[in-house]
C-alpha cells in the first residue's frame, strides 16, 4: 500500500550518469564474459550460484508472442537441466491489455514463445500477497503475484535493454515490475491514484517506485537471491513491445552477473556508456531522457548495494578489469 504522506521528489538527476570515479562506498564483485552461449550463461551462473537453495523460481521476462530479442530458450533449458533441474520459470500477468493480460492469455503465449521445457508459475494466477518495503517513500508494501512467498530462493535472469519508460530494463525492473502482480503491484507503480491515465507515473518518481517494489523482493529473499544481466541484442525497447520493438543497434557485450543487485546493474549501464558514443547513443539517450539512472542511485539511498564494484573477467582466468570508464580500453565487445 502506498504511505500516506506526500513527498516532493528532488532533483536526483535521473538523466545524468556518475561515473565511477565521482562514487563513494564499498565495492561489491561483478563477474563478467564475453561468451554469449549457453555455455557461457552456465559458466557466470556458477559464480553467483551459492545462496540458490531449495525451492527455486527463476524470474525471467517471457515476452510477448514471437519477441525477437528474448534470452534465448536453448540457453534457459540447458541451465535448467544441467543446473537447476527443479527449478520453475516465475512470471506475473500484464498490467496493459496484450499477449500476457490474463492467465488464460500468457498461457497461451507461453506456448508460442517455446517457455514448455519446464514449469511456469504464473505467481498472480490464484491472487496476491504483500511483501513490506523497509525504508520507502513510496511505499509501505507492494503487492506481488501470491505464489512468489511459496519459493526459498530467487534467481533473476534479466534480458539487458531498454525500456519505454523505465529507460532501461536491468535487474531492478525485471523484479520490480515483474514480480508484482497484474492488477493491483503494476497499478500502484504506474497510475496515480485518481488518474484515468494508466501511465501517469513517470521520470523519477516511477524509477523509485520500480526499486522500493525491487527492495521488497530483495529483502525477502535475503541471501537467497541472485542476478544475472545478459547484454545481448539491446533494443531501446522492452520485450513487452514483441515484435513492434525498435532495431537493435547496439553492439552485443556480454553477460554480468552479481549477487548485489546495485552492482549488477550499474554495471551494466557502465558497460554501454564505455562503448563508443556511435554504438550507444541510442541506448543512452533512451536511458537518460526516461530518467532511468535514477534506478541505481535510489537502489543505492536505499542501501539495496554498491555502485562501486570490481569487474572480474572469467574468460581471461579471473582477471580484474577496471571498471566503468576503462572499461572499454581492455574488454573486446562484440559486434
Amino acid at each position: 500500500m502506498s504511505c500516506d504522506c506526500k513527498h516532493a521528489v528532488p532533483g536526483t538527476g535521473g538523466e545524468t550518469y556518475i561515473p565511477m570515479s565521482e562514487r563513494t562506498g564499498n565495492e561489491s564483485t561483478v563477474y563478467f564474459t564475453r561468451d554469449l552461449s549457453a555455455e557461457g550463461l552456465r559458466k557466470i551462473f556458477e559464480r553467483v550460484n551459492a545462496g540458490i537453495t531449495g525451492k527455486v523460481g527463476i524470474k525471467l521476462h517471457t515476452g510477448e508472442q514471437n519477441g525477437p530479442n528474448i534470452i534465448p530458450r536453448p540457453w534457459v533449458q540447458n541451465l535448467i537441466e544441467t543446473d537447476l533441474p527443479d527449478a520453475t520459470i516465475v512470471e506475473t500477468n500484464t498490467f496493459y491489455e496484450g499477449d500476457r493480460y490474463t492467465t488464460e492469455q500468457h498461457r497461451k503465449t507461453l506456448e508460442v514463445n517455446g517457455w514448455t521445457f519446464c514449469p511456469v508459475d504464473i505467481m498472480d494466477e490464484d491472487g496476491v500477497t504483500t511483501f513490506p518495503v523497509k525504508g520507502g517513500k513510496w511505499f509501505t508494501e507492494m503487492h506481488m503475484g501470491k505464489n512468489l512467498a511459496n519459493y526459498d530462493s530467487l534467481f533473476v535472469l534479466t534480458h539487458f535493454k531498454g525500456h519505454a519508460m523505465g529507460g532501461f530494463g536491468g535487474s531492478a525492473k525485471n523484479i520490480g515490475i515483474g514480480c508484482a502482480d497484474g492488477r493491483i503491484g503494476k497499478k500502484e507503480i504506474h497510475q496515480r491514484e485518481g488518474s484515468n491515465d494508466m501511465w501517469s507515473i513517470a521520470t523519477e518518481e516511477l524509477m523509485e517506485r520500480i526499486v522500493e517494489s525491487a527492495k521488497a523482493t530483495v529483502d525477502h529473499f535475503g541471501e537467497h537471491i541472485t542476478f544475472v544481466n545478459v547484454l545481448r541484442n539491446m533494443s531501446v525497447s522492452c520485450d513487452c513491445e514483441g515484435t513492434a520493438a525498435a532495431p537493435v543497434v547496439t553492439p552485443n557485450i556480454g553477460i554480468v552477473a552479481s549477487t548485489d543487485i546495485l552492482a549488477a546493474d550499474q554495471a551494466s549501464v557502465d558497460l554501454v556508456y564505455a562503448l563508443s558514443e556511435a554504438d550507444h547513443h541510442d541506448l543512452v539517450e533512451r536511458m537518460e531522457s526516461r530518467h532511468g539512472l535514477r534506478q541505481l542511485t535510489y537502489m543505492k539511498e536505499l542501501g539495496m548495494g554498491n555502485d562501486r564494484y570490481k569487474l572480474v573477467d572469467i574468460d581471461n582466468g579471473d582477471a580484474e578489469i577496471l571498471a566503468a570508464d576503462a572499461v572499454a580500453n581492455v574488454v573486446p565487445f562484440e559486434e
